[in-house]
């Protein structure tokens, strides 16, 4: 009786245990509080360790902020840096099997056991003891499955290539935001020389409008020709109005491509001179310079590798398997006559239900593999088109762009001519605030088309595929980065045919 009341002690010990366990789970709202606290700390991690700007924004800066803080250049980075402790961990599990084992175990009576006939079935032996109710266990094997080492052979490489993969995807993350900038930023640099300009002719509709109510309430002139100017002046106010809210979104635009809180003012550096880049390659180059530089080809390659890989790994999956141990142990038991000793051993194991899966498992895994080399057939296929659409829409843009040059020429003419012959009646005040207007408008379509042109010409790079820095020195600090940046662009000119 004295034995099964200790036995039932630690057992109801055990399930009190288990039911405090279950009881002690519920559902935890995340509140209100935490909320704030959370979305304090994340603003504050947003733009932590990032080196303040000194002055205005030149390209290269903006380029290299936005290389260096980009918060999915960032998340492109971490994947890279996780896809490499999966390979480095895969690495490890071409290794041997080393375990080390150590036990205590206590019972309340001894372990006594006996014999019995097999003929006649009567006791042959009084109970004896061969083990203390206290003792201690040490083992320490080594073992290695040849079978194991040739599947994690092949998964390491897989792990390898997916690293590969990782990296590729963060050039394609690169490459996009490069070209996001790089238009974002001739865009806020437009905005930012018409801004003065446009409220200047903003309030000067205004007046225009304020002094035709005047007019109106005095009924110097008809009704209907006041209300006619007044409709539009409205009308170009709202044009004016539009085109400033569309401005007002270049500069956050930019501030978040560089990891830039929104509201945050600052200037971009507008170079005197607009640089064109000419090309002198032609659409084959491009078509043929894509095809051996773009990340998503080279992503397409290690994936046609990996699924060879996943073949092989198939194949060696249906080998048996042989394993190799060698152990030390020791037992603190008294009646054992050696209480240490080694051994050593040869195991060998086969599934034979994969060997009657053989076909399906194999033709799954070559399934795989064709899949693969046809995603990467049809993604080279989408690279010539991209190419080709990024060729000629550069082409176009060139042409578009020194058509709205020349247009902004002529509207800036017409508005000289206005200013010298207008008249001071309402009719003359309105053509002016419209040829002034319209003068405006055309610049902006001058600086929008030049922005568009900018993106253009990063599009190209990108479907090309250059990268703007080598992976060695995009981990450089921003100075470092502006100037690789500089030689990079330089370098790209050349290539291209030139810049004037």
């Amino acid at each position: 009786m004295t034995h099964k009341r200790l036995l039932l002690r630690p057992l109801a010990a055990a399930c009190a245990l288990i039911v405090l366990a279950g009881c002690a789970t519920s559902t935890q709202p995340i509140s209100m509080e935490e909320r704030k606290q959370s979305l304090r700390e994340q603003r504050v991690a947003l733009v932590q360790n990032q080196e303040p700007l000194s002055g205005p924004v030149t390209l290269e800066e903006a380029l290299a902020r936005a290389l260096k803080y980009n918060l999915d250049s960032r998340v492109k980075l971490m994947e890279e840096a996780l896809a490499m402790r999966q390979f480095d961990l895969s690495r490890v599990d071409l290794l041997p099997r080393l375990t080390l084992a150590a036990g205590y175990t206590s019972r309340d009576n001894d372990l006594a056991s006996s014999s019995q006939d097999f003929f006649t079935g009567e006791q042959s032996l009084v109970p004896s003891i061969s083990s203390e109710r206290q003792r201690t266990a040490i083992d320490l094997g080594l073992s290695w499955n040849v079978l194991d080492f040739g599947v994690s052979y092949y998964q390491s490489q897989q792990n390898a290539d997916r690293l590969l993969v990782a990296q590729e995807r963060r050039r394609k993350t690169v490459h996009q935001v490069m070209q996001q900038v790089r238009q974002a930023y001739w865009q806020m640099a437009g905005a930012q020389m018409m801004e003065q300009r446009l409220q200047e002719i903003i309030s000067d509709a205004r007046k225009a409008l304020v002094d035709s109510r005047k007019v109106q309430a005095e009924r110097l002139v008809s009704p209907m020709e006041t209300l006619g100017y007044q409709r539009q002046l409205l009308e170009i106010i709202r044009q004016l109005e539009s085109v400033n809210d569309e401005l007002s979104q270049a500069r956050p635009r930019l501030a978040s491509l560089m990891n830039m809180e929104p509201g945050v003012s600052f200037e971009v550096v507008v170079p005197q001179d607009r640089q064109i880049h000419r090309l002198a390659m032609t659409v084959e180059q491009v078509e043929e310079a894509a095809l051996l530089h773009r990340p998503e080809l080279m992503e397409a390659r290690y994936n046609e590798r990996i699924g060879v890989l996943e073949t092989r790994k198939a194949m060696a999956r249906l080998m048996p398997g042989i394993e190799f141990s060698v152990g030390a142990h020791h037992d603190s038991n008294d009646f054992l006559v050696n209480k240490s000793w080694r051994d050593a051993g040869l195991r060998v194991s086969w599934n034979l239900l994969n060997v009657l899966n053989a076909p399906a498992i194999k033709g799954a895994a070559k399934a795989q593999e064709e899949l693969a080399r046809h995603q990467h057939m049809a993604l080279s296929m989408a690279v010539l088109t991209q190419s080709h659409v990024a060729y000629r829409n550069y082409r176009g843009l060139l042409g578009q762009h020194e058509l709205a040059q020349e247009l902004n020429q002529v509207e800036r003419q017409i508005l000289e001519q206005t200013r010298n012959a207008t008249r001071s009646n309402m009719q003359g005040r309105l053509q002016e605030v419209r040829v002034a207007a319209s003068a405006l408008v055309a610049e902006l379509r001058d600086h929008h088309s030049y922005a568009s042109l900018q993106g253009a010409y990063g599009q190209l790079l990108a479907t090309i595929g250059w990268d703007p820095l080598p992976a060695e020195l995009e981990r450089r600090d921003l100075a470092g980065l502006r100037q690789g940046l500089r030689e990079t662009d330089a370098k790209w000119v050349r290539l291209l045919g030139g810049g004037s």
